[in-house]
């Protein structure tokens, strides 16, 4: 086989047929490694998501690991674990406009508190539904890379005051600010960072206990950001006003826990259960990136990264 492929969702298998179909030797499953079971990997080339946990004991059976995302901080970690040289890879950008929209559409469905309009719509009750504008709203961008300078120009033509937090001043149509300066001003926060080790566990209770109170966090980027105890404590506060989460902290256990059922033995799960239950917080199984024009997109590139490995023994964008 020349390539296996795990954690395929439904329309990402079915383009991978599509347009690999005669092409390669290859097969795919919906699961992460480890919901699996296998013991030893199906082909020398792999290609995973983010919540596969590669075994350390496989790196003498691998060639090439092939992530079907930009980030790659799963991937780094792995790369410290082993001493074989298995090529890791990753895609550039695929998604870019697709998960600084979801940013943004979770923003205005805490603002016009969509979850609760749901909820009430059985009775048609419109008590405790009245909503705010984004207009003249202040927007914190954290982390104003690819993905954050695309909030900050979506925040600007809702006519939003717009703010970027960043180590590097990279856009000059963003209006930096320090940190503590931002916090203090914003009414939304959107985390939009790449992972690195000096920036896990960021957006800390104590970090968010600066902003003002009623303020609305959203994490697009990555869940070690943000560490779920602390998030669901400032819920139970009342000192955040809305929250809304694509990302996990522990994702991967955390997924297989509620794909199976097992929220019971994953005390992170259980967090995100209880969270659920509040109207005021929005959770989506990481699926920003997630339209058909970046799927496409994340499904071509990524099978050209499969046949440039084939011929070349390396990536593109490599570990």
């Amino acid at each position: 086989m020349d390539i296996y492929f795990y954690e395929a969702f439904e329309e990402e298998a079915r383009l991978i047929i599509d347009l690999l179909q005669g092409k390669l030797l290859f097969d795919l499953t919906d699961k992460t490694i480890q919901e699996s079971g296998d013991k030893i990997p199906p082909a020398r080339l792999i290609s995973i998501r983010t919540q596969s946990s590669i075994p350390a004991e496989w790196q003498d059976k691998l060639d090439g690991v092939l992530s079907r995302t930009t980030g790659f901080d799963h991937l780094k970690a792995y790369k410290k674990a082993i001493k074989s040289p298995v090529a890791l890879g990753y895609l550039e950008e695929y998604a870019t406009r697709a998960v600084a929209e979801q940013a943004i559409l979770l923003m205005l469905s805490l603002l016009r508190r969509l979850p609760q309009q749901i909820r009430q719509f059985k009775h048609f009750q419109r008590d405790g539904l009245t909503g705010l504008e984004a207009q003249g709203k202040n927007l914190l961008v954290v982390g104003v890379g690819r993905i954050g300078g695309e909030i900050v120009r979506i925040g600007h033509g809702l006519k939003m005051n717009v703010r970027g937090v960043d180590i590097v001043n990279r856009h000059d149509f963003v209006s930096y600010v320090q940190r503590d300066e931002g916090l203090a001003w914003a009414d939304i926060i959107i985390c939009a960072m790449n992972l690195t080790d000096e920036n896990v566990n960021y957006f800390s209770y104590d970090l968010l206990k600066k902003a003002r109170p009623g303020v609305i966090f959203i994490n697009v980027a990555r869940g070690e950001h943000a560490p779920l105890f602390d998030l669901f404590r400032l819920v139970q506060e009342g000192h955040l006003g809305g929250l809304a989460l694509d990302v996990f902290e522990d994702e991967p256990s955390v997924a297989t826990a509620l794909r199976t059922d097992k929220t019971g033995e994953s005390e992170k799960a259980r967090v995100i259960v209880d969270l659920l239950s509040y109207p005021n917080v929005i959770l989506t199984p990481h699926n920003a990136f997630n339209t058909a024009q970046a799927l496409q997109r994340k499904v071509q590139f990524s099978l050209d990264e499969i046949f440039y490995f084939l011929e070349h023994h390396q990536f593109h964008c490599q570990v």
